[in-house]
C-alpha cells in the first residue's frame, strides 16, 4: 500500500495527489503540519522534512520530480504493478 505524507496547501503535494487520482491509485493519506518542526513521521520515514514524501514498502520518495516518474514508471492506471 502506498502511503502519502503530505499537507493540502502545498502545491507539490498537489500535484502528487492528482498524478494518484488520474492513474486511479489507492494509497494513505498521511495529513501532516505545514510546519517544519512538527513533522516527526515524516522525519521519522524519511529522514527529512520537506512533503510530498512517498512510501512504497522499502521505498522512500522524497520529492514530486522523483514520485511522478517512479509511479509512471512503476504503476499503471488502477495501481497495477508494471
Amino acid at each position: 500500500m502506498l502511503t502519502l505524507y503530505q499537507f493540502e496547501d502545498c502545491p507539490c503535494c498537489k500535484t502528487v495527489r492528482q498524478k494518484l487520482s488520474d492513474m486511479e491509485m489507492t494509497y494513505i493519506s498521511v495529513c501532516v503540519s505545514p510546519q517544519h518542526v512538527e513533522r516527526g513521521a515524516v522525519r521519522r520515514v524519511s529522514g527529512q522534512s520537506q512533503v510530498p514524501v512517498l512510501v512504497d514498502g522499502d521505498t522512500v520518495l522524497t520529492d514530486e520530480q522523483d514520485i511522478i516518474p517512479y509511479l509512471e514508471g512503476n504503476y499503471a492506471r488502477g495501481g497495477a504493478r508494471v
